[in-house]
């Protein structure tokens, strides 16, 4: 790695401390106690309504879907995300973007789901034809989109409505259109949902941007698929390997994916910077274990399982690990 990198890589803790008094907009709202979604989304409005009543705030886009602006700095972060997801995954239940951006002094756009029709309703297009109407993204220096799995495709399609931004997208599918993606039949339900109008084939609607990342795990075969269809001279495919099918989440659980979207969001993100970040993998017991399991099937590589598996039981002990930890000494002995 070169040492430009290396310097934009020790740069990105900068926004965090430089803006911990962003941080607290409607502190006293509070979403993890809230029982259901519908309370959870009037919860959301109650802070859309903190926000600056011209510039930001909460807008319902039809049964499914809401978008959430926080107007602060002149870095915008675009994010998709599953209402869900961020139940699930957000300690605080709030959007990522939203939570991420607060603390780094951004300005914030979540588009939010309820449910997995990948974005493809017509109040997000209409949603998107007015933010280029009005020239919404022109008053931003840095406009980053990101997204995961569904989300990663919406970010990548509607990135399309701003000229010349950074897309950073985890796993996502290219289109589900049957006729150009038949062989995907994890989400066969949204097979009937319109991908073929406005904003249709996500890798197409990149065209206008300024550069993309679209980070994949090649061991899961469908999403190393899609990605192959992104394939563009400004989209930068980004291989994680053994990170496993949620590979959004592993990357959160590394400590990579908030240094990610913050290099993607600045301009520095590299494969350099990517795979310095990926380094975390090597004291991850769950990426070490899966190494090893993929070492050991390939049977003829008895030293790379037995270097795997003393790595992942350093960090974890199992005994799955040590049966192959036996069976690598074993083969090695011989």
């Amino acid at each position: 790695m070169s040492g430009n990198d290396q310097d934009d890589l020790q740069l990105l803790d900068a926004p965090v401390a430089q803006n911990a008094q962003n941080k607290g907009i409607a502190a006293d709202i509070d979403l993890t106690s809230a029982t259901t979604e519908a309370e959870w989304l009037a919860r959301l409005d109650e802070i859309g309504d903190e926000l600056d009543p011209v510039a930001g705030g909460f807008t319902p886009l039809g049964a499914d879907h809401a978008a959430l602006y926080a107007d602060a700095g002149d870095t915008l972060l675009v994010t998709f995300e599953s209402i869900a997801t961020i139940r699930k995954r957000q300690p605080d239940h709030r959007p990522k973007g939203f939570t991420h951006a607060q603390a780094r002094g951004w300005s914030s756009l979540n588009i939010l789901a309820r449910q997995p029709r990948w974005f493809r309703d017509p109040e997000i297009y209409d949603y998107f034809d007015a933010q280029i109407d009005t020239g919404f993204f022109e008053n931003f220096r840095r406009v980053l989109f990101y997204g995961e799995g569904m989300c990663g495709y919406a970010a990548c399609a509607y990135s399309l409505a701003a000229a010349g931004a950074t897309v950073l997208a985890i796993a996502p599918q290219a289109t589900l259109d049957p006729t150009l993606a038949g062989w995907d039949r994890r989400f066969m339900g949204a097979r009937r949902l319109d991908f073929r109008s406005r904003f249709g084939f996500a890798p197409a609607m990149l065209d206008g941007g300024r550069n993309a990342f679209v980070v994949h795990d090649p061991a899961q075969r469908l999403d190393l698929m899609h990605a192959t269809l992104f394939r563009r001279p400004f989209v930068t495919l980004l291989r994680s390997p053994n990170l496993g099918k949620d590979t959004a989440a592993a990357l959160a659980r590394l400590g990579a994916l908030d240094p990610m979207i913050d290099a993607a969001a600045q301009g520095k993100m590299t494969p350099a910077v990517f795979h310095t970040l990926m380094r975390a993998r090597r004291t991850d017991a769950a990426y070490l274990e899966r190494l090893t399991k993929r070492c050991a099937k390939q049977g003829g590589h008895p030293a790379l399982t037995l270097t795997a598996a003393r790595h992942a039981l350093a960090q974890s002990d199992s005994r799955k690990l040590r049966k192959y930890l036996t069976r690598a000494e074993k083969q090695l002995s011989r």
